[in-house]
């Protein structure tokens, strides 16, 4: 299964593998990653899954849709150039070793 490495806001990594085609979002909700929130369960509502993209990996990720770009307006934390929301990115075997890193705060 490929990899997925959430850094929260004070640098503590933690290394997980997702099945392919779960969400960045799910991955992190169910094994218990703070920062990820996701309350709208991945419907692109609510923004409270807002996450950086590592740079190393932002070529790399899907292009974010015309919603997805909208909702990044209303994150808690700066928006940056490699925000995303993570209940918008699904895993794949290109995706494997993945690195996201956690904002401040959600909300």
């Amino acid at each position: 299964m490929p990899t997925v490495t959430y850094v929260d806001f004070q640098g503590q990594a933690t290394k997980l593998e997702l099945a392919e085609g779960m969400t960045l979002m799910q991955g992190a909700v169910m094994n218990g990653i703070e920062g990820i929130e996701g309350e709208c369960s991945g419907s692109c509502a609510c923004a409270t899954c807002h996450c950086y993209v590592d740079d190393a990996w932002v070529s790399k990720v899907p292009a974010m849709s015309e919603n997805e770009d909208e909702m990044l307006e209303d994150t808690a934390s700066e928006r940056k150039d490699n925000s995303r929301l993570s209940c918008q990115i699904k895993m794949t075997a290109e995706l494997d070793g993945i690195v996201v890193h956690m904002p401040e705060e959600q909300g």
